[in-house]
């Protein structure tokens, strides 16, 4: 490990703004059992009184990189409270040096693998969940998937009553696999756009599935008044590069307001279509980011 990298984690500990747990801390054997068990973290449920010393409404950045998304917002909208969620320390800590540093009341963030999320925040505890520029797992397994059944089930153990989740992203096939999740489960669609910064961001009415998505003018967005303003005001460190390289931006903002067990796309999402769609691009979309 490079001298770089050790002298970040060491300044990581000295940021209030920054929780990054031991595993241990949330992962445990009962006795007699070999499987691991996910247990609750003490801040789970307390992050405005423990972190932000507020009952202001809290919003996730889940695979937040640098946290630049994240400061981004929290700039925008200092009566939200904004966490960025990742596994890597050496990224989360150019993100909390900033906020630090900027005396930044309603920024943190949190150190931990996603699969983890739902032992660090209780029910209704959190308003809105983006996911910019997750990895579609091309051909990984479905369940990675940050808008997969099995992952929209954990944000729904903490999300408000119909809380929100934007999926903000260059892959057309993790767009549409998240349209064909929200078509096959009934989720309501709040607003869509397969080129947002040349077709706009469409309202969806009634309807499900993409069928039309980017042919409608832009129209008025019946969603929270937070999320529109930013989805092209605000641009993560590779958006910047993947508008340079002209390549389309999607984004769609739905409600995780489906009641029983989540189904999976199945053959409303044709896999083999899509991946074929999206091109070699990827092998350039998801590489590390070049040093700064």
């Amino acid at each position: 490990m490079g001298h770089g990298k050790l002298k970040k984690f060491a300044e990581n500990e000295t940021f209030r703004c920054l929780l990054q747990p031991d595993a241990s801390a949330v992962l445990a054997k009962e006795p007699g059992c070999k499987e691991l068990k996910l247990n609750d973290h003490p801040i789970k449920g307390n992050w405005g009184r423990e972190m932000f010393g507020n009952d202001h409404p809290i919003v996730l950045e889940l695979g937040c990189g640098k946290g630049d998304y994240t400061i981004a917002l929290a700039q925008r909208h200092p009566e939200i409270n904004y966490i960025g969620v990742d596994i890597k320390g050496a990224r989360l800590w150019k993100g909390a040096k900033y906020a630090t540093e900027q005396a930044m009341p309603n920024v943190a963030f949190l150190r931990t693998r996603i699969e983890f999320i739902e032992a660090f925040f209780g029910p209704g505890e959190v308003s809105e969940i983006w996911l910019t520029f997750s990895d579609p797992q091309l051909r990984g397994s479905e369940n990675a998937r940050l808008c997969s059944p099995l992952f929209l089930e954990r944000y729904r153990r903490f999300l408000r009553p119909s809380g929100i989740v934007h999926l903000k992203t260059d892959s057309r096939y993790l767009y549409e696999y998240a349209q064909a999740v929200c078509k096959v489960n009934e989720l309501q669609v709040l607003a869509y756009g397969t080129d947002i910064y040349h077709s706009g961001i469409c309202s969806l009415d009634d309807e499900r599935g993409s069928e039309d998505a980017g042919r409608r003018p832009a129209g008025p967005v019946d969603m929270h008044p937070l999320a529109i303003d930013v989805v092209t005001e605000v641009q993560t460190f590779y958006e910047k590069m993947f508008l340079q390289m002209g390549l389309p931006i999607t984004y769609m903002a739905f409600r995780v307001d489906h009641i029983g067990p989540y189904a999976f796309p199945g053959e409303a999402f044709d896999h083999d279509f899509w991946l074929e769609a999206e091109g070699p691009r990827r092998s350039f979309s998801h590489q590390p980011a070049p040093r700064q």
